[in-house]
């Protein structure tokens, strides 16, 4: 579809060899799907479950078709905006993969959102990719960059997250 970004294949070989260790039953969140690359590699990598976010419509129709034509159980797709779902309480994930589109500057919202709403397990793992320039927006407190590469205008990080998060009082 026009206007999608895959994560590059070296990228996303270099991310899952890094996950490897926890991936295996992992509870994962692709928040800003797109073409999916990343959460069914995650599927197809032993993830026990899958849940991708896409805002756009047919975007999120074709994910699911892929799905389905995958025979990937694991993965369901929401057809909503990411930021607005992240707004709201959230069920902890082990892993959450994070790849907004990079003009709309969302990164360091998605973070700040999935900090406080408690979208994230215990000892998560947060995938973060962005421009090379600027780089990694600030992380929330207790978020500790484990990896960090750069390949060619994107930078990407696996940061870890040291004791997941709890809803807003």
């Amino acid at each position: 579809m026009p206007g999608l970004r895959p994560t590059p294949d070296r990228v996303r070989e270099t991310v899952f060899n890094w996950l490897a260790p926890v991936i295996e039953g992992a509870r994962c969140l692709d928040a800003f799907a797109g073409s999916g690359a990343l959460g069914f590699e995650a599927a197809s990598r032993g993830a026990r479950e899958v849940l991708m976010l896409e805002r756009s419509a047919p975007v999120a129709r074709l994910l699911a078709e892929n799905a389905r034509r995958l025979g990937a159980s694991e993965v369901r797709v929401e057809q909503t905006d990411a930021m607005a779902r992240l707004a709201g309480l959230g069920r902890p994930f082990d892993i959450v993969f994070l790849d907004p589109p990079f003009a709309d500057g969302l990164l360091e919202g998605a973070c700040a959102l999935l900090s406080r709403n408690g979208w994230l397990a215990p000892n998560a793992w947060v995938y973060l990719e962005a421009r090379a320039r600027p780089g990694l927006p600030p992380l929330p407190a207790g978020w500790h960059p484990h990896r960090d590469q750069q390949a060619g205008e994107v930078r990407y990080a696996l940061v870890a997250v040291e004791s997941g998060t709890a809803p807003d009082a």
